[in-house]
């Protein structure tokens, strides 16, 4: 017992001196980093921000920023199978569901949110607005969702049904929905079983 407490003690100490500015691992985000990331952005687009794109104008992006990760046409790239973007549609429920946008995600700004935050991969956040509307515009050209020159923009975008939105349900317990009925507010999600 005595043997587990002091590993347990000294696993704790590693781990707080890991992090401590002696190793100069990590840094404090700048001001502006944390006002560029300060958005949550729900399925009815409150709090898309300014900008627009086409997926003919993201195709270069993509090319350039995306494509070694994804794919020339979201098929996959150097990295495993979670990088694929395009193609599983029919797939959730058989044995070996394929997880796309174009096959699961259930509203178009959660995918705008996700690229805004998380990509490129190696320098996330770093693409503008514009960049964003594009990129996701092509994204969704890829899986068949808006034609090559539809504009995506914070009117447009929330307005697009994605493929499996009705695979998905409002989410009934109580410790995740609204106290009082509001019926502007977006429902959370969850996935139906099989969907």
């Amino acid at each position: 017992m005595y043997k587990a407490a002091g590993a347990a003690l000294l696993a704790a100490g590693l781990m707080l001196l890991a992090q401590s500015p002696k190793y100069g691992v990590g840094r404090a985000p700048t001001p502006e980093e944390i006002r560029s990331m300060d958005m949550t952005i729900p399925p009815d687009g409150t709090g898309l921000p300014v900008g627009r794109g086409t997926a003919a104008e993201g195709r270069d992006l993509y090319s350039r920023r995306c494509s070694r990760c994804h794919g020339p046409k979201g098929e996959g790239g150097d990295e495993p199978k979670q990088s694929i973007l395009v193609g599983g549609k029919g797939s959730l429920k058989t044995p070996k569901p394929l997880k796309t946008v174009g096959s699961y995600w259930p509203y178009a700004t959660t995918v705008w949110d996700y690229v805004n935050r998380s990509m490129p991969f190696d320098k996330p956040g770093t693409l503008t607005h514009d960049q964003v509307y594009s990129v996701v515009a092509f994204v969704f050209f890829l899986n068949g969702i808006v034609e090559e020159n539809a504009v995506l923009d914070a009117k447009t975008l929330p307005q697009i049904h994605m493929p499996n939105r009705d695979g998905f349900t409002s989410d009934p317990r109580p410790d995740v929905g609204e106290k009082k009925p509001n019926k502007s507010a977006p429902k959370h999600a969850t996935r139906k079983r099989g969907s």
